[in-house]
């Protein structure tokens, strides 16, 4: 599957050639704004990629395009200091000898780009900076010193922000406490974001696309729901494979505590409330925890019995299979899909055909804030 996010007003890359004995061939377009996720195993060209953005690195055969502007092609080559980018890196690298607000004043006098992509304050309250403002940058938390760098980067003004492997260094702690602020600042930034990850946590709580990578190549790209859930790419192979798809609340049970909640083709019950009526969410299925029926199971405690079509087969090695299901018996092929994982004996046992309608039976659902059973 290789889809394109086709806009002339976003970045449009063609990157070729080798590079300290390493081979990459990248080409991509993707929006004017929005989050990105770079991802792949270690060594697959995912850094690489974002030198050559930045301008670190430069490639044989190379063409950059950000909103209109050619930062390079066969003619002209940007250099990095006169790209309007803002960098983060796994170390904040922040000055020790400046407190917190001087730290991102700085970032304000080092302006490149065409003028403030985020105010000062906004920055503050965003990131909840308000408490650290006048301390020294020691003795702050791993994502505390994140928070600054990337509020640093920010006030620069640029028309693009690269992020290599921001969370990599932090503790699971530290993750947890950074990424809510994270995921509200993406939400009201207007320029495009592309992080580098090869963390699959991170990327369905904060990317919007994924670009994933295999040895120097792009073999895949589109909405994170699309990318995910394709059965076909060796993401989908591993015992943690999972689908990600948003979801609207439409209803919540004082008596039972269960939340409604709307997708594209059907609806899901998922206990406790999860936000206020017409608030949207995001929810992840780990393949393993779908079972499928022919028939619609006449009595069960899993709450999520849904009705589902056969999009798509994909066998696997140890005798496994991936299918691809696209919720509702119903024909259209732009609905939620997700993922189901069962055995290929399973598979000959039922007698599951592409085009067939089942039944998905999802026994728990991965929230933003932890896992509900179903």
């Amino acid at each position: 599957m290789m889809s394109e996010m086709n806009n002339s007003d976003g970045i449009v890359a063609r990157f070729s050639g080798s590079l300290d004995s390493f081979d990459l061939s990248a080409e991509f377009t993707l929006p004017s704004k929005g989050v990105t996720a770079l991802f792949g195993r270690s060594g697959c060209g995912k850094t690489t990629v974002l030198r050559c953005l930045a301008g670190l690195s430069q490639m044989e055969q190379g063409f950059l395009s950000v909103k209109g502007h050619v930062w390079q092609d066969e003619r002209k080559f940007i250099p990095i200091h006169k790209r309007p980018v803002g960098f983060v890196f796994q170390e904040a690298s922040l000055f020790a000898h400046l407190s917190v607000k001087d730290n991102l004043v700085f970032g304000q006098k080092r302006t490149v780009g065409n003028g403030q992509v985020i105010e000062l304050d906004e920055i503050i309250t965003l990131l909840g900076l308000e408490h650290l403002l006048s301390r020294s940058v020691h003795n702050l938390s791993g994502g505390e010193r994140q928070r600054i760098a990337i509020g640093r980067a920010l006030l620069s003004g640029p028309e693009l922000l690269l992020m290599d492997e921001p969370l990599a260094g932090l503790d699971k702690f530290s993750k947890d406490e950074i990424i809510p602020y994270l995921d509200r600042l993406f939400k009201n930034l207007d320029i495009p974001v592309i992080f580098v990850s090869h963390d699959t946590e991170e990327v369905e709580r904060l990317a919007d696309n994924m670009i994933l990578m295999d040895q120097g190549n792009i073999v895949a790209m589109g909405s994170l729901s699309e990318v995910l859930s394709d059965p076909t790419l060796y993401i989908a192979k591993g015992p943690k494979t999972s689908s990600v798809i948003e979801v609207e609340v439409t209803a919540f049970s004082e008596s039972d505590r269960i939340t409604e909640v709307k997708v594209d083709g059907g609806v899901l019950q998922i206990p406790g409330q999860l936000g206020s009526v017409g608030s949207k969410h995001r929810i992840s299925i780990a393949a393993n925890d779908v079972s499928l029926a022919r028939e619609k199971p006449s009595e069960t405690t899993i709450l999520n019995v849904i009705p589902t079509k056969v999009l798509h087969i994909h066998l696997l090695d140890g005798g496994r299979v991936n299918l691809l299901l696209l919720i509702g018996h119903q024909s259209k092929k732009d609905g939620a899909k997700f993922l189901a994982r069962i055995t290929q004996r399973s598979l000959r046992k039922f007698n599951f055909l592409e085009g067939q309608d089942i039944y998905a039976q999802i026994k728990s659902v991965s929230m933003v804030g932890g896992s509900q059973t179903v």
